[in-house]
Formats: C-alpha cells, sequence, structure tokens
C-alpha cells in the first residue's frame, strides 16, 4: 500500500504558528511528519508521495536529514489555491496500480485510525468521528442507512440524512478508485476549478459510487485537525497524552 500525504499549504489561520509548513509543527519532541511516517511504516506502508508547496524546502530539507528512503515529493506551486491543486499533482501516483491511503498533513490522531484503514479487506473508506461541533468548519459526512450521501463543509438545506460526522481527513481507495480520483482531479482543473477543495473530488467519486464506500466509526479515538492556534494547545494539552502514554 502506498500513501499520499498533503502537505503544501499555507498556514494562514494559525497566527504565530503559521511560518512553517503545518506538518513541521512538533509535538512531544517529533514533528508531524515525523509521526505520519512512523506511524505508516507501522502499518506496512511502502512508500509515501508528499505533496510540498509553501516553504518546501523546509520540509525537503527534513526528509534528507531523517532520511526517509521510502518518501518522494511532488510540488503543487500553486499552493496558495484549493487543495485541489495539491491532489491533481498526485496524480500519477493516483494511477500507479496500487492502493492508496490519503491523507491530511495537519492531523495528530492515534495510530489506531491508520491500522484501521491499512489492515481491512475493504479498501474504499472513510473515517467519521460522530462527536464534532456543528458549524460551518468541520467537512461533514452524512449517512442515509449507511450510504454516503453528502460529504462537505456546507449542507443544502433539503438534505436529508439519517446520520452525520466529522471527517478525519484519512482516507483509503482501491486502486481503481484511486485512478477514478485522479480523473475526477483532472477534471476540476481542466474547468479552472483550482479553488475548490481536494474533498470536492472525493464528493464526486463518492456520490456516484456510495454501495463501494464503507465509513468507519472512530468516535472516541484521539485526533485533531490543526488549523487555529487554539487547535496547537488541544493538541498538547489533551490529545498527545492520550497517544504518547
Amino acid at each position: 500500500m502506498h500513501a499520499i500525504i498533503l502537505a503544501a499549504g499555507v498556514g494562514r489561520r494559525l497566527g504565530e504558528y503559521g511560518d512553517n509548513p503545518k506538518c513541521l509543527l512538533e509535538f512531544g519532541g517529533k514533528t508531524l511528519l515525523e509521526r505520519h511516517i512512523s506511524n505508516l511504516l507501522a502499518n506496512d506502508v511502502t512508500g509515501v508521495t508528499l505533496c510540498v508547496g509553501y516553504r518546501r524546502a523546509l520540509i525537503e530539507a527534513k526528509i534528507r536529514e531523517a532520511d526517509y528512503g521510502i518518501v518522494n515529493t511532488v510540488v503543487n506551486e500553486q499552493y496558495r489555491q484549493g487543495s485541489i491543486v495539491s491532489l491533481w499533482s498526485t496524480r500519477e501516483t493516483l494511477r500507479s496500480g496500487q492502493d492508496i491511503i490519503l491523507m491530511d498533513a495537519d492531523v495528530l490522531y492515534s495510530n489506531e485510525l491508520l491500522r484501521i484503514l491499512s489492515r481491512s479487506p475493504i479498501k474504499n473508506r472513510f473515517l467519521c468521528d460522530r462527536d464534532y461541533k456543528p458549524g460551518e468548519e468541520p467537512v461533514k459526512i452524512c449517512l442515509d442507512d449507511d450510504r454516503v450521501v453528502e460529504f462537505r463543509k456546507l449542507l443544502s438545506s433539503g438534505l436529508a440524512y439519517t446520520d452525520s460526522g466529522e471527517s478525519v481527513g484519512f482516507f483509503s481507495f482501491s486502486a481503481q478508485m484511486a485512478r477514478r480520483l485522479a480523473d475526477a482531479a483532472d477534471g476540476f482543473i481542466a474547468r479552472g476549478q483550482h479553488e475548490e477543495p481536494y474533498e470536492e473530488a472525493i464528493r464526486e467519486v463518492a456520490l456516484e459510487n456510495p454501495s463501494d464506500f464503507i465509513v468507519e466509526d472512530v468516535t472516541g479515538l484521539p485526533w485533531v485537525e490543526i488549523d487555529f492556534p487554539e487547535d496547537i494547545t488541544h493538541a498538547r494539552e489533551v490529545i498527545l497524552p492520550q497517544i504518547d502514554d
């Protein structure tokens, strides 16, 4: 299995913490990047494609320093646009014929999340945390009888669904579905929709093939996405003690 980590973006909302790429934020003396690589190796991932952009030289220097032989980088030169451009930048990996784990780089988490993705015979999976705060920020997975009916931050007022949760930002795809995801990303770029989030491409393939996807409930497992200064505090004071005990 191969992993793709999206790490090109600018941490515009992190204030004083946003000068460097978010994957280089340290928790317990280890960067998020170090933690990702360690966790992926523990789950038998044999290669990592890391999409870089903002201050990429810092990330590339860390990779050389740590001698991460399984990591290769691809560059998103348009990293100030939507994250769909980062996903599109990894299209060769998506079409490589391998099963894929796709990950946001800005998450501190329990390795159990990756075990769920990597060790299941069912390849196309979302991770869903049902204990979330409503609002515009969470990327929501909406279900009707366990089938995905929506996957977005903003939901239409008439949407019918029976359950919902927040996406962790980690996914797994079969080789066939990964190729379909690359095709979807191609479509967004061809239409000039460079400002879209990468989740829109996942939404497209999931709503076209809802019976091919499983939504795994990970409520209660420790994780946090790092978007705001308060997320760093939460990561250090609440999440880190649960995963480094």
